[in-house]
């Protein structure tokens, strides 16, 4: 697992532990779902729930799909945090389409086709951890340079599968949270339904002092004498 990865979980562990109210972690603010069984297992004796193959989740979620793309589906089913189709209810090729759009429509700074990705409602949460769920499209179309601002944007232009972090029953995020995608739907395509400002500013902060802590333990150049 990344080194990006293993923060981004490490962060959404310490979000379920309460570590740090004046930080929003990706699990605190996931889109609404069913709550997670955040046990490590059981007392003795009492029964388990079984655990989902992925193989058996991927079969689920064909079945709700006209088009797919099964040995693709196969290939990248595999993310942080588990399988993708077990996790959210839909393939990678959905996902990898998904994020080609928005890398697309980001790159060209194109609003109309950043909106088509976006999903209702939008939660958006700004840099101070002010929370606003904007519920209609003219309610984005208004705030859209406050939310997706040159930073937000330059996330976008870059993002694709291999940065997806997944959540059982919560959906998929990128960057500790910064950018969360469900679907409305088994087998749908994941669209946009969390901006996190904070959480982006959080990722760059921690990117900075782990490249920082990296420079520290460089050894030391040798003497040209």
């Amino acid at each position: 697992m990344s080194a990006r990865a293993r923060l981004a979980l490490l962060l959404v562990g310490c979000a379920l532990g309460a570590c740090s109210p004046s930080v929003e972690s990706a699990a605190a603010d996931a889109p609404d779902a069913t709550a997670q069984n955040t046990a490590s297992g059981s007392p003795k004796g009492e029964d388990t729930a079984p655990v989902a193959e992925p193989d058996n989740c991927l079969l689920v979620v064909w079945q709700d799909q006209d088009t797919r793309d099964e040995s693709f589906d196969l290939a990248h089913d595999s993310a942080d945090g588990g399988a993708i189709s077990c996790a959210t209810g839909t393939s990678a090729s959905q996902f990898a389409s998904a994020l080609s759009a928005i890398r697309k429509a980001a790159r060209a700074n194109d609003k109309a086709a950043i909106l088509r990705e976006v999903g209702l409602p939008l939660l958006y949460i700004d840099a101070e951890g002010d929370r606003r769920e904007l519920t209609r499209p003219d309610d984005i179309d208004g705030t859209f340079a406050e939310v997706f601002d040159e930073d937000v944007l330059a996330l976008l232009r870059e993002v694709d599968l291999d940065a997806l972090t997944v959540v059982p029953d919560q959906g998929a995020f990128v960057e500790l949270g910064s950018v969360w995608l469900v679907v409305d739907r088994n087998g749908g395509r994941p669209r946009i339904v969390t901006v996190n400002r904070q959480a982006l500013d959080e990722a760059a902060r921690a990117m900075r002092a782990q490249a920082e802590a990296g420079r520290g333990t460089e050894a030391p150049a040798k003497s040209s004498e």
